[in-house]
């Protein structure tokens, strides 16, 4: 692996035409130790799982010596897609770094959609601060300006990355916090413990409100409970816009037959770090009555459109002005 990485690392592409840039991108490719845990070994603190090693590229730019901003991107349940590639290229326009995180691949998965329970939900939100870690150390990435984007599962995980509880358990050892947080049509059905103590950097949530995959409606919910303990944190929906919304290889609406969905599940975080059906009262599984299949995902070019220019204004603002 470290061969790979260091073979790649120091690889430099030309920028592609249609970027409109006449300078060069710098494609590295680096390890990210991690470890794979349980939900409740997450919820307990516990670091003592089984170590990985997982992927990022990072694409720095432009050439120089200057310290740039960067955005760390968190895939959904399908892997990297095209919708990450995309806001990859949007961002690099903008003279922003971005650090594309795999954290499937180095874990043997391809996939989570037909089988959630193959990778907890709150994995990706450990994997997310190893990255900041990484990024700490680069000589060309000014650390104080990282944000934190992510989509569907990699949503939840770019969400509930702000919450001070598991920043304290699990973040950088340096204390290093994202500069902002913006998750894409994340999942809000789980109540956390002290899930509404949260960082005081801003959080841009965006959702389709059509999403019969993951409801929007927790997400309202939520967004009222964090404001009204003074939470930088705002909700953008789109009218009419699906799951997946900024993939634009869904331009044909498809029904994900054998994608899971707990769109009616009720679910919260009780003693021990257990995660129970609310309904029920025992711990919840994929298998449980609620969990639904035959989500829709689709594009949506207007809500894609809108998103777009306000997460670039948002950038401009927080990571990009002086």
């Amino acid at each position: 692996m470290k061969s790979i990485v260091h073979a790649i690392s120091t690889a430099a592409i030309a920028v592609a035409p249609a970027l409109g840039l006449a300078q060069i991108v710098r494609v590295e490719v680096h390890p990210v130790q991690s470890v794979t845990m349980s939900d409740q070994d997450f919820l307990n603190g516990r670091k003592d799982a089984k170590p990985v090693t997982l992927a990022g590229q990072l694409k720095i730019p432009r050439a120089g010596s200057e310290r740039l901003p960067a955005v760390v991107l968190l895939h959904g349940s399908g892997g990297v897609g095209g919708n990450v590639v995309d806001w990859e290229n949007d961002f690099n326009q903008m003279g922003i770094a971005t650090f594309v995180l795999d954290a499937f691949t180095g874990r043997g998965i391809t996939s989570t959609s037909a089988n959630q329970a193959s990778l907890g939900r709150l994995a990706m939100t450990y994997d997310a601060y190893r990255a900041l870690e990484v990024l700490e150390k680069h000589p060309r990435i000014d650390s104080r300006r990282v944000a934190l984007i992510g989509f569907s599962r990699g949503g939840q995980a770019a969400l509930y990355a702000a919450s001070k509880r598991f920043q304290r358990m699990h973040g950088p050892a340096s204390g290093l916090d994202f500069a902002a947080y913006v998750p894409f049509y994340a999942s809000c059905g789980t109540q956390f413990v002290d899930d509404e103590n949260m960082s005081p950097k801003p959080i841009r949530m965006f959702h389709g409100a059509a999403d019969n995959y993951v409801p929007v409606a927790p997400c309202r919910e939520y967004v009222k409970r964090l404001k009204a303990k003074g939470a930088d944190v705002a909700l953008t929906e789109y009218p009419g816009a699906h799951h997946a919304f900024d993939s634009r290889l869904l331009k044909t609406p498809v029904v994900a037959e054998k994608s899971q969905s707990t769109r009616s599940c009720q679910l919260a975080e009780r003693q021990n770090g257990v995660i129970v059906n609310v309904k029920t009262g025992q711990a919840f599984t994929y298998a449980d009555p609620c969990v639904e299949l035959g989500p829709t995902v689709a594009y949506d070019e207007k809500g894609h459109a809108a998103a777009q220019k306000a997460v670039k204004e948002f950038f401009a603002a927080t990571l990009l002005a002086p």
